[in-house]
């Protein structure tokens, strides 16, 4: 049984939140993800290792780890690149020159931090605002898609985010995770906000709802998003948007005449 409370006069102890996954980054950190639906991980540096992370991810760090906000790799253009996907256009990176630095980074909304590990070359695209920290190795880019209609009505937009190795990211994802495996010219139809992460042999499209009664009366929206084998995919189970149009109806409606 968990004791949340002391006695009088005693000192206070509270449990710390169970270790869900722990390792090493291919940049040298050390790692351990707590906790069961609002995580955290941190990380252990060394003079050896550097990191970066999206402003407003910190936590807490000791005062043995450096701090420095730029516009990280690519320069401006890479700066302007993020900013489509959803991020800021800076990037904080973390550095020690001494051992075991240790920095924190949390999830901003219930669900898991997965950590994925990319050799050179390999790659994965993730939903918009998926980035919660990486080794400095990791390049962050936009995945273009081609079809003008993924661009327009796809809820991820135009443009998704596409991280390439070699290094460890460690992606925020909403609620629990499902990982499934598609077969040559097998497709999965998903609601777009449940897509959080596909291998780029993935095809990704978004094609309209069938039936007029479906899309006036279905609550699933105009458009399914389309995806086609053969690879992985990772569906999250409570994304944010739609967690806040569930909640929309509990707000109070504006007064007057200002929206």
């Amino acid at each position: 049984m968990e004791n949340y409370t002391n006695n009088p006069g005693e000192r206070l102890d509270l449990p710390s939140p169970a270790v869900a996954l722990s390792g090493k980054t291919l940049g040298g950190a050390s790692y351990e993800v707590t906790g069961s639906v609002m995580q955290t991980v941190s990380l252990t540096l060394s003079p050896n290792t550097e990191l970066f992370a999206e402003p407003g991810s910190l936590s807490w760090m000791d005062s043995k780890v450096e701090m420095e906000t730029n516009m990280g790799g690519g320069g401006l253009m890479g700066a302007l690149g993020r900013t489509f996907t959803g991020e800021s256009i800076f990037v904080v990176r973390y550095r020690t020159s001494q051992a075991n630095a240790k920095v924190t980074f949390s999830s901003e909304f219930p669900g898991k931090i997965i950590p994925i590990n990319l050799n050179g070359g390999q790659a994965i695209i993730a939903q918009k605002d998926t980035l919660l920290v990486a080794d400095k190795s990791i390049t962050m880019s936009i995945a273009f898609h081609k079809k003008l209609g993924a661009g327009l009505f796809g809820g991820e937009g135009f443009l998704l985010q596409k991280f390439e190795g070699p290094g460890t990211v460690f992606t925020s994802l909403d609620g629990e995770i499902v990982e499934l495996t598609l077969a040559v010219g097998e497709t999965l139809k998903v609601d777009t906000g449940h897509i959080a992460m596909f291998e780029p042999s993935v095809s990704f499209d978004i094609q309209t709802v069938k039936g007029i009664k479906n899309i006036l009366f279905g609550g699933e929206g105009l458009f399914f998003a389309h995806l086609t084998g053969p690879g992985r995919v990772w569906l999250q189970t409570m994304p944010m948007s739609k967690l806040a149009g569930a909640l929309k109806k509990y707000f109070p409606a504006p007064s007057g005449g200002g929206g």
